[in-house]
């Protein structure tokens, strides 16, 4: 008696999912496409952020500012520093705009703070 019952329950889901399956199937092809177009659409324009030389910040202030704003490590914060000290301009980072904006007004606040006149610039990549 149980195998027969065990047969009609198993006759019973595999027509379930006989019927399940392509719905399922359609239904995650259709979020898959959604999804793309949305990764698609929501991707940002990148800029470059530019530290400037100049003779006033200290050269362990702007380290630090590149360390922890930047999220440089700190022998690239000091090739960063030493680059701009050198030729008056050097490459911080390649960003997303609005992280690239976000980022150099942290820093140019952190500069006011302390009565600094360090300075970045974005320009678009």
């Amino acid at each position: 008696m149980g195998g027969g019952m065990e047969n009609a329950k198993g006759n019973w889901i595999q027509g379930v999912r006989h019927l399940i399956a392509p719905v399922m199937m359609e239904t995650e092809w259709e979020l898959d496409t959604t999804l793309d177009q949305q990764t698609e659409d929501d991707q940002e324009d990148l800029a470059k952020v530019l530290i400037h030389n100049d003779d006033v910040t200290p050269m362990e202030f702007v380290v630090i500012i590149l360390q922890r704003i930047f999220q440089l490590s700190p022998l690239e914060a000091e090739h960063v520093m030493i680059t701009a000290h050198f030729n008056g301009l050097a490459l911080v980072a390649t960003l997303p705009m609005s992280e690239a904006k976000k980022r150099v007004g942290k820093a140019h606040f952190a500069a006011q703070l302390e009565g600094y006149p360090l300075m970045f610039t974005i320009e678009p990549v």
